[in-house]
């Protein structure tokens, strides 16, 4: 049944008429008793009085009980009349009268007229619920008697307000059907463009037509609200237009995410997450039917000369011919995938046997050897390949890929451009990766990393600022270089808590560092590609200069050319908020790559750090002359700061000192040293 306004509204209309009605009835009657009273009273009033002139003749001529019983029988014209006395001035009870209604009630067996005086006064009085006349017989200055009238009041008047009622309810119940009908007519009128409008409503809501529009005609509010209606619904209908834009373009936008999430930009290759995933769900069914899985591991030899002598730009063109091509030398069904850089995984489908896996890793590696015309150049690489089998690593899904890295670096340390097969034996020559790998979460535990200082000297030779380098004794392993154990913590995830704990150690040691300087030093510290992309970093470093009271512009972050280059977005985004801070940034190893120079103007940094290499031929090598000195006139022009490393030589420190370069550093100045040999060594 569908829900109306109307019965709720015909009830409450229904409800006020009732009880005015009610209201009016009780008024009228209310009114009516009293001027029923007044009426019987007035009456009665007259009546009395005439009784007691006529009675007064009497009473001063002779005492004539008839004559007084004659006159008092009047009375029984008068039906509500209970009883009447008539009594001498001396109280003496001359005559008597007992209406209709005495019998029903106890009239006064003894009236005393001195009792009845004290109760009544002279005139007229009501008394539960009885009209009293009590009037005075003659002149008061010659008063004659007393007449005494009781008439009754309680059934005349209830008779009289029952008639009434009697006569006034079918009027109003007639009047309020009248009103009923009336607004039950008013309403239907006035609320069907109501039930019409929500018909529409229905319509829209089963249709999901919003261009529809409400034909209602209407008036008052009515006609606004379905003016309103109108309008909201062209509003709705053109919102849900834009929507449906809206929505396909978040469709187009959810696939083109899920393709960045699941595929290498690059390349279009499934990425590392997707294959891993794949990866494990492809282990857990060969598990399970007790199969196998291959797979195959390659790196490019060669491809960090690509990019340093074509630049990045041919480099990644050279990654998606290499994607192509690798297609071409693998089976339907078999899953390539860019693990990362210059690394691809293939996963070889329906268990090959070890000829099919020889064959295709031969056909790759061959046919990666040969010469790629990348625009008008041409480049040569060549893939080094590992091959694994998930049995080999019971089916472990990191396992599985570092078997296969592990029989990949075989083939590279074997002459590249091969493929080799893992064993088991290749796994010794793991074990102290693992090892470092996993000493260098006791290391961070225990604090057995410690930090060396390089100084770093103006022309003049004096100390302006240091080098923060890490530095690693274990108990069990001797002491590991941070080239081999940096690498690993990247690799291993770790990187960022040994960065962490650089950070803090160097706040620590800042302030004993600086008391042994009359003037403010700077020091560097070093940071990878992967802390470039922590997006805690920042607070973490801004949390520590505000904890140790350090002020930012004497910290200098260092980060090579080739970390900020692959970030290169995510860096200028963070080393804008260091420099911000007040820190300044040097880009290290500069000149190891010539493609740096196409970014220069983009990068944000303040001091560009001459590469070792460059250094160690000053004054031997032109080229390397005339490379340092390019760079440190281009430095200048740039209003960046330079800073040469691996300075060892009186001869390339006065060099470098007369083409500008404004810092020097290395073993001619001072080898790294702990705060506390260092602070012992100074005077």
């Amino acid at each position: 049944m569908v829900k109306t306004i109307k019965i709720p509204l015909m009830l409450i209309v229904f409800l006020a008429i009732l009880f005015v009605s009610i209201f009016s009835i009780a008024v009228s009657i209310i009114e009516h008793e009293n001027l029923y009273r007044e009426s019987v009273k007035q009456d009665l009033d007259g009546l009395s009085e005439n009784l007691s002139n006529d009675i007064v003749t009497i009473l001063a001529t002779a005492n004539n009980e008839i004559e007084l019983t004659t006159i008092l029988l009047r009375l029984d014209r008068y039906e509500n009349v209970k009883f009447a006395y008539v009594f001498s001035i001396d109280g003496e009870l001359l005559s008597r009268y007992f209406g209709k209604q005495a019998e029903a009630e106890d009239p006064l067996s003894n009236p005393v007229l001195s009792q009845i005086l004290k109760q009544h006064q002279l005139g007229m009085s009501i008394d539960n619920n009885q009209l009293v006349a009590l009037k005075m017989i003659g002149d008061k200055r010659l008063p004659q008697g007393y007449l005494f009238i009781v008439n009754d009041l309680k059934k005349p008047l209830e008779s009289s307000k029952h008639l009434m009622f009697s006569s006034i309810f079918p009027l109003t119940v007639f009047i309020v059907i009248i009103a009923l009908l009336s607004l039950y007519f008013l309403l239907n009128r006035l609320l069907s463009p109501l039930s019409r409008l929500s018909k529409f409503a229905n319509k829209v809501s089963l249709t999901h037509n919003y261009s529809l529009k409400p034909d209602i005609e209407g008036k008052y509010e009515i006609a606004q609200l379905s003016t309103d209606i109108e309008q909201m619904m062209g509003t709705i209908d053109t919102q849900m237009e834009r929507n449906k834009d809206y929505t396909q373009q978040l469709i187009a936008q959810q696939k083109a995410m899920e393709k960045l999430a699941n595929f290498d930009s690059l390349t279009g290759l499934p990425n590392r997450q997707f294959f891993v995933e794949m990866l494990r769900v492809e282990l857990i069914r060969a598990k399970r039917e007790n199969s196998d899985v291959a797979l195959l591991f390659f790196d490019l030899d060669g491809f960090k000369d690509v990019n340093d002598s074509f630049g990045h730009e041919v480099g990644d063109k050279l990654l998606i011919k290499i994607a192509t091509l690798v297609k071409n030398y693998v089976r339907d069904g078999d899953v390539i995938s860019r693990l990362g850089g210059d690394e691809f995984l293939v996963l070889l489908h329906n268990n090959p046997d070890e000829f099919t896996l020889v064959n295709i890793a031969d056909r790759i590696a061959t046919g990666l050897s040969k010469t790629i015309k990348i625009e008008e150049w041409q480049v040569n690489v060549s893939a080094s390949i590992g091959i694994a089998k998930a049995s080999q690593s019971n089916f472990n899904v990191s396992e599985f890929i570092s078997n296969a890295d592990l029989a990949m670096y075989r083939s590279k340390l074997e002459g590249k451009g091969r493929y080799t097969i893992f064993v088991e034996e290749m796994m010794e020559g793991n074990k102290r990766k693992l090892l470092i790998a996993k000493n260098i979460d006791d290391a961070l535990l225990h604090n057995s990393f410690c930090l060396f200082y390089q100084p770093k000297v103006n022309d003049l030779g004096v100390v302006n600022g240091y080098e923060a380098l890490i530095r690693w004794y274990d108990n069990e392993l001797g002491f590991i270089s941070p080239v081999e154990f940096i690498p690993i913590a990247e690799k291993s995830g770790k990187i960022n808590a040994v960065t962490s704990w650089v950070l803090k150690r160097l706040c620590t040691e800042f302030s004993e560092l600086q008391r042994k300087h009359i003037e403010p030093v700077k020091v560097s510290v070093n940071l990878s590609a992967i802390d470039i992309k922590n997006e805690h970093l920042f607070d973490e470093i801004q949390a520590l200069f505000i904890d140790f009271n350090i002020d930012p512009s004497l910290i200098e972050f260092e980060v090579t050319e080739s970390a900020y280059l692959e970030n290169l977005k995510e860096a200028n985004l963070f080393f804008s908020r260091l420099q911000e801070l007040g820190s300044t940034i040097a880009l290290d190893d500069f000149g190891t790559g010539y493609s740096s120079l196409a970014y220069l103007t983009q990068i944000k940094l303040n001091t560009l750090k001459i590469d070792k290499q460059f250094v160690d031929n000053l004054g031997e090598s032109d080229r390397s002359n005339l490379i340092t000195v390019a760079i440190i006139d281009m430095a200048n022009r740039l209003q960046l700061q330079t800073c040469a490393e691996g300075v060892e030589t009186r001869l390339q420190a006065d060099f470098l000192i007369s083409q500008g370069c404004q810092q020097l550093q290395g073993y001619l100045f001072g080898r790294p040293l702990s705060i506390k040999d260092l602070t012992e060594k100074m005077p």
